[in-house]
């Protein structure tokens, strides 16, 4: 896997990069003005990162793997330590399914009736491979989402969840904290 450069990563225009920043260059990023990296970034190839309207928030130590996307009008924020797995899903931004109006991006929106709500995965989240995150959930801190679940309600933090639709499984164990403070206390 090639990433690009730190000049390739300036060159994008990004509203903020951090240090260690990883992105595939068969990455495709849309309105790069519009998103903020932290430190220790990595997004591997083929994700897609596609704000159009609202910022897209990707704190440190987060680890996007590859087909993954994040597509939408309202901002996405994805706390720090946290990590998509392949193929993952996530949604601002939704067209009405009812019939009564047009879908997809090449109807003017007057003839169609998207929805968009801000999206968040707090610190320790961890969403496993094939899961679709729709508009408006908050995935709350140290919470784990199984493998092909579709999370379209909030999930409380501290717990295992998964399912289509996704429900608490199990409490979550909270080992991750104390490591948290050991990696933060580290000389860099």
């Amino acid at each position: 896997m090639a990433f690009l450069s730190e000049p390739e990563l300036k060159e994008m225009g990004f509203a903020n990069f951090g240090k260690n920043v990883l992105i595939s260059s068969k990455c495709s990023i849309y309105n790069p003005h519009l998103i903020s990296l932290g430190n220790d970034v990595r997004i591997d190839d083929y994700a897609v990162i596609s704000p159009s309207k609202e910022p897209f928030e990707i704190g440190s130590f987060v680890h996007i793997a590859i087909h993954c996307s994040l597509v939408g009008r309202a901002a996405i924020a994805i706390k720090d330590y946290s990590g998509l797995s392949g193929r993952v899903s996530i949604y601002s931004s939704s067209d009405d399914y009812s019939g009564e109006f047009m879908t997809n991006p090449t109807v003017p929106e007057k003839y169609s009736n998207v929805s968009s709500k801000r999206v968040e995965l707090g610190k320790h989240v961890i969403v496993g491979a094939g899961t679709v995150i729709l508009p408006g959930v908050t995935i709350g801190e140290g919470s784990a989402i199984s493998a092909l679940a579709l999370v379209n309600r909030d999930v409380p933090s501290g717990v295992i969840a998964g399912g289509t639709p996704c429900r608490t499984i199990k409490p979550r164990k909270t080992g991750m904290l104390d490591l948290e403070k050991k990696l933060n206390s580290r000389k860099r």
